[in-house]
């Protein structure tokens, strides 16, 4: 009998208690290069994120290929010269938001981590506005990505008017994990 108690106690605990896993699907990670010659901007709404509210912790999974340019052509050069997307298909980043109060609904904070792109790690620190409603968390910030920190070579040629910092910009807008 007293096992019966503690199975139904369990289960009631289990289903009443908060999720702490969230899921982004379709997170939009947009990154802008100014120019002389022109700007290169293009967006990826094909991300994937995990967030824990228990933990802390935040993962992303950016697929390179799904970056869309107004050009064509800067869509083949991104993939084909720059970023090497048949040899490096993604960039992740792995990390823990600092201070995180799930009862807030409104916080920024700082989110510290490990960026991945082109099989280069480097630690980088990402000031996060994060909202939360009702079953719903939504963490959006910007981050500046140095092209010789991750081997992007670019022409000497192009050089001049390609700029050595790339300002990227998330918003992942998580909803209750179900495994």
């Amino acid at each position: 009998m007293k096992k019966i108690i503690l199975l139904v106690l369990f289960i009631c605990t289990k289903s009443f208690s908060q999720n702490t896993e969230y899921i982004e699907r379709q997170g939009i990670v947009t990154f802008f290069s100014y120019t002389s010659a022109e700007n290169i901007q293009a967006q990826n709404t094909q991300t994937l994120s995990l967030f824990n509210t228990e933990t802390q912790e935040i993962a992303v999974k950016i697929l390179m290929r799904a970056f869309v340019f107004k050009k064509a052509l800067m869509h083949e050069h991104f993939n084909e010269s720059y970023i090497e997307s048949d040899l490096y298909p993604k960039a992740t980043f792995e990390g823990k938001i600092e201070n995180f109060n799930s009862q807030e609904a409104s916080q920024t904070r700082l989110i510290k981590g490990n960026f991945t792109l082109k099989n280069i790690t480097k630690p980088v620190e990402v000031k996060a506005k994060i909202l939360k409603s009702k079953n719903t968390y939504t963490i959006s910030g910007s981050l500046d990505v140095l092209i010789n920190d991750y081997n992007i070579k670019v022409p000497a040629i192009l050089s001049p008017n390609i700029s050595k910092k790339i300002e990227v910009t998330f918003s992942f807008k998580y909803s209750n994990y179900e495994k």
